[in-house]
């Protein structure tokens, strides 16, 4: 448009992740052609809800932003934090804020998000129970987790686990309840949820399955008593609800906008709504019947809107890919495609370890020549391998079990082929739309460690399921352009810990100063002193704290304990195979008496 022209006005009302994408693509756009506006709701800027229960191991809210601290002034953005939309008037297109404002628009953006679902129970408005979405929500649960104990979540989803791991964080003895037979029951099948079952149990967090909550009430020594529908009961003190999200489409609906059957504002490909000026993204969105709870079909429409707003491109938004590798309570937990073989005329091919607490499915179309789903438990290595194959379309090996064995029980002229076949097309990073020629271009331009590369291309910067696969192109890349990889445990040892190992068992060395005058330089470090401890404790079976060991210690290790944030400790007896004596039980009553501390037994 000629410079003298006015700008066109775009409000994009709400300033979450996808919201926040939206303006990022908007900026950097060749040809902006919008002044912009944005409503936050929240007073702080868009930050990271995926990472959101990294709040409790330590991550402030400033280090969980997504947006530079003059992001907007930069860029030339009126931001209004703390204020949200109130009514959208289409006819005189203006938008109605809390704070008395009425913003004229030419374009509008709903990016409302979604608000967590809170199952009608009797009770759940009570004094202690709370909701996990926010920073804010976090903080209510932090503030109240100071003098509670015992903590349980209702829902035993993807976010049910995340908000589990965030009461286990805050040292509280954790219950999931799940009124679904089995965990994460829209992406597992029931071995692989018996598996995380059996995973996150041996962690020390109590699972109840299949439990109906039908009141929330006043208990004798707990704040709060969740009673099921078969007559059991759970005493709490604190309460989470984490039993799925509803798309926020009130607004919308107020204006009269086409929503679903089921909730959120019906899109077209081009993520328009029923009024061509009013586009929708992220959460709050219905495309065809389906709402995404994911961030990466979010940034899929974000990218479609940025676009469309700059009167250039093709892309459309037809579906968003629900794939998904997480760790959840530490453990991994993928599942991709058609994960429960609905398609007609799949087939299935499963290893399970119990030894292990592992679990691989794949699903493969009627021909066994097509991977069409998958799902991980316990262990995700291969979900980079998988994804290629699903999303590439490329016929999977001849003997498909190879995708699902371990790697060990197939030789390896059978194994499945790995990076090199993989076309420059293929995506890696499904959040940011990020594929292996682009990963390539920026290796080959000087990208050469992960933060570069993250830098460069977004890739692995927002779930981080892909971040494994892109250290895996970046070595192959580095490889084939001739860089030498080394596997050194450290700058004063030349040598990989496995090699370390060998040297100090076949040369009898004891002590970590004879092991760094025949084999290393310098005085050591963090690294290789824990290191060459627990190898010298290996070989030896020496007393670790005895005084030529003592430094090589971590403080954890030091201390045999682990410490808090707050500066004291937290000790774990183990109890091999569950074998203790009376006198051993006694001395730890009597230790944890003394001294008033909170103790419990778990089967971990």
């Amino acid at each position: 448009m000629p410079e003298s022209a006015a700008p066109l006005r775009l409000v994009v009302v709400g300033n979450g992740m996808v919201g926040q994408r939206l303006l990022e693509e908007l900026v950097t756009a060749p040809a902006r052609r919008h002044a912009i506006t944005v409503l936050g709701e929240e007073p702080r800027p868009a930050y990271d809800r995926v990472q959101l229960s990294s709040f409790f191991s330590g991550r402030s809210a400033a280090e969980l932003s997504l947006v530079p601290t003059d992001f907007f002034a930069r860029h030339g953005i009126d931001a209004y934090l703390g204020e949200s939309a109130l009514a959208i008037d289409r006819e005189r297109r203006i938008v109605a804020t809390s704070a008395g404002r009425e913003l004229a628009y030419d374009s509008l953006v709903l990016a409302t998000g979604s608000v967590p679902f809170v199952p009608p129970i009797p009770g759940h408005d009570r004094a202690g129970c709370f909701v996990y979405r926010t920073i804010a929500d976090l903080e209510a649960i932090r503030d109240a987790a100071r003098t509670a104990r015992v903590g349980a979540v209702i829902g035993g989803g993807l976010l049910g686990l995340e908000a589990a791991k965030a009461l286990r964080d805050l040292g509280l003895a954790t219950h999931v309840v799940e009124f679904a037979p089995r965990l994460m029951a829209v992406q597992l099948d029931d071995p692989g949820g018996r598996v995380l079952r059996a995973r996150i149990e041996a962690l020390g967090v109590e699972v109840h399955t299949a439990s109906q909550t039908v009141e929330i009430g006043p208990a004798g020594d707990r704040a709060h008593r969740l009673r099921f529908a078969d007559g059991a009961h759970l005493d709490a003190d604190l309460i989470v609800f984490s039993a799925g999200i509803r798309p926020r489409d009130g607004l919308a609906r107020a204006a009269g906008l086409e929503c679903g059957e089921r909730g959120g504002i019906a899109i077209d490909a081009d993520c328009r709504t029923s009024d061509p000026a009013i586009y929708a993204v992220g959460e709050c969105a219905n495309r065809a019947g389906k709402v995404y709870g994911l961030v990466a079909p979010g940034y899929q429409m974000a990218a479609v809107v940025a676009e469309r707003l700059c009167g250039a491109g093709t892309r459309t938004f037809e579906s968003g890919d629900l794939s998904t590798k997480l760790k959840l309570l530490g453990v991994d937990v993928a599942s991709l495609g058609d994960a429960h073989g609905t398609t007609p005329g799949a087939r299935s091919c499963t290893f399970v370890d119990e030894r292990r607490q592992t679990y691989k499915r794949i699903v493969l179309s009627g021909d066994g020549r097509r991977l069409l789903g998958g799902i991980l438990v316990g262990e995700a290595d291969s979900y980079g391998t998988w994804l290629q194959y699903l999303r590439s379309g490329a016929e999977v090996p001849a003997e498909p079990e190879q995708l699902v064995l371990p790697a060990a029980a197939v030789p390896a002229e059978r194994a499945p082929s790995g990076l090199a076949a993989l076309p420059d097309s293929a995506q890696v990073c499904s959040c940011n739309d990020v594929s292996k020629g682009a990963i390539c271009a920026a290796v080959a331009a000087g990208a050469t460690t992960i933060g570069a590369l993250k830098a460069k291309t977004r890739a692995a910067t927002s779930c981080g399921g892909c971040a494994t696969f892109v250290g895996q192109i970046l070595k192959a890349e580095l490889a084939r352009a001739g860089v030498t990889l080394d596997a050194h445990l450290c700058e004063h040892f030349a040598f990989s810990r496995q090699q370390l190992f060998q040297l100090i068992k076949v040369g009898e060395l004891r002590s970590f100063d004879a092991v760094l005058k025949k084999h290393g330089h310098g005085l050591g470090c963090d690294v290789c002193k824990p290191a060459v401890g627990s190898i010298l404790a290996s070989c030896w079976n020496e007393f670790v704290l005895s005084n030529r060991h003592a430094g090589l210690q971590d403080t954890n290790d030091y201390f045999l304990a682990n410490i808090q944030k707050d500066g004291t400790y937290s000790v774990v007896p183990r109890v091999p195979g569950g074998e203790v004596t009376p006198r051993q039980l006694i001395a730890i009553g009597e230790i944890a008496e003394r001294h008033r501390l909170y103790t419990k037994i778990t089967g971990g």
